[in-house]
Order: structure tokens, then sequence, then C-alpha cells
């Protein structure tokens, strides 16, 4: 199976708000997918689900291989997560972020510090190992996030807005480091703000008011909706969105 991601007729209600509407789609192994809607358009929650932090209230859906209404904590397991916030921690060096990340997910002992190593010295990191966290740019921050994500090798790995805040250049480099996990096979789910970076994916859905009103290659897209730019095709679906809440 090629899937690293399949969901069919997904929905999440709160009480009579329906905040997933009957969502279906799949995401392939190694696959750059950005998922894409304004604030209020039911992303959020739908990842959460993905996750395995939120039960459906029905359809069904398997990710990294697992069901996600019973085996949501393989799914846990089995995925890395980074959020806009980073999910670091501050009064911790470089190396013991690392290391935490990797005893949270498993990794055997004897596995961590050549791991460790290995990625800070891709990074250009390992004369910064002993650094306080807090200490570090915000570039570097973001890289280090995303390393700490992929670092027990995760199937998939959601990235929840990991742009935001950072300059052009500093999202152009972290987007290299997408574009090399994926290389080697890991599967990027990916939310943002910036209409670019929607450019960079191999395939793009965007939520209406919580239900998928377009999905496809940015190229596709542009041209069935007479766009030249992402950007110009999300304004248009956005448009049809009545709530926003």
């Amino acid at each position: 199976m090629n899937n690293a991601i399949k969901i069919n007729n997904l929905t999440k209600k709160f009480g009579n708000f329906t905040a997933v509407d009957n969502i279906s789609f799949d995401v392939q192994k190694g696959e750059i997918f950005g998922f894409l809607g304004a604030n209020g358009a039911g992303k959020t929650t739908a990842m959460r689900m993905l996750c395995g932090l939120s039960v459906p209230t029905s359809g069904s859906g398997v990710v990294a291989g697992f069901d996600m209404t019973t085996e949501s904590e393989k799914i846990k397991r089995n995925i890395g997560y980074m959020s806009q916030k980073f999910s670091l921690y501050e009064d911790l060096t470089v190396w013991e972020n690392f290391r935490y990340y990797a005893a949270i997910y498993g990794v055997r002992g004897r596995e961590i510090a050549t791991r460790t190593t290995g990625m800070l010295r891709e990074l250009n990191f390992y004369a910064d190992r002993d650094t306080l966290v807090k200490d570090l740019p915000l570039g570097w921050k973001q890289k280090l996030a995303f390393s700490t994500a992929v670092f027990h090798r995760p199937e998939i790995v959601f990235l929840d807005e990991p742009t935001g805040g950072v300059d052009p250049l500093t999202r152009r480099q972290f987007w290299e480091l997408i574009y090399k996990a994926a290389e080697s096979g890991v599967t990027i789910f990916v939310t943002t703000h910036y209409m670019d970076e929607a450019e960079y994916c191999d395939r793009v859905s965007i939520m209406v008011d919580g239900r998928i009103e377009a999905m496809d290659s940015p190229a596709n897209l542009k041209q069935h909706f007479g766009a030249d730019s992402m950007d110009g095709v999300f304004r248009q679906l956005a448009r049809k969105a009545q709530r926003t809440d």
C-alpha cells in the first residue's frame, strides 16, 4: 500500500457545530501535502484527528498504517509533529533537547548519541550542542524543532504552520530540510498561511467551512481557477466561506 494517510468521510461535530464535514482524501508515502484553509475552515480540527489527539464523530481513516479510531496511541508513536511554537525546551541545551525527544519516542540508548551527532553536524550545530535553546536565533530554533520532530524516523511528520514569524530566506532554507526529508521517504503534511509555500507542495487541498473545496497539484489548481498564483486560487475559494469561527 502506497498510502501514508487514507481518510474516508471524516466528520467532527461539537454539539450542533460541524467543524469537519465529511472529508475524504489520501496522501502518498513520501509526498509533500499542503493542507490549507482560512481561520475557522476546520483544518486544525482535522489535523488533531489525524494525529490521534481527537476522536472523529464519524468516518474512518488510517494514518501510518494505524486506524484512527482504535489505534490512536500507535499513531502518536509513529508520527512527528512540529508547530509554530516549536515545542522545544528553552532551558535545555541543543543536545539535551535531542536526548529528551529521543527518549520520548523510544529511540534506543546507543542510537541516541550516534543520531544526535550526525544531525548536529549536518545542521552545522555541533559547536553549539551545549548552547541553551533560548539563546539560539529564531531560524536555528526552527531547524532544531524540525530535526527533533523527525529524529525517531517517523513515517509522517505533521507541520502546523512551522514557518510563522521567520523571514523569507529562513523559510526557504527550512523548506530545503523538508525536501530532504521527503526524498528520504518521509511523508510531509503541512499547514501554512504562506501561499508561496503552497507552490512547494506536490499536492494541495483547500478547506472551506469544514469541507475540501479543491485538491490537486499547484499547477493544476492554478490552471483550473485561471490564477497565476496559489494566492489567487486561495482567494477565490476563501470568498465562499460563510462561517468565521
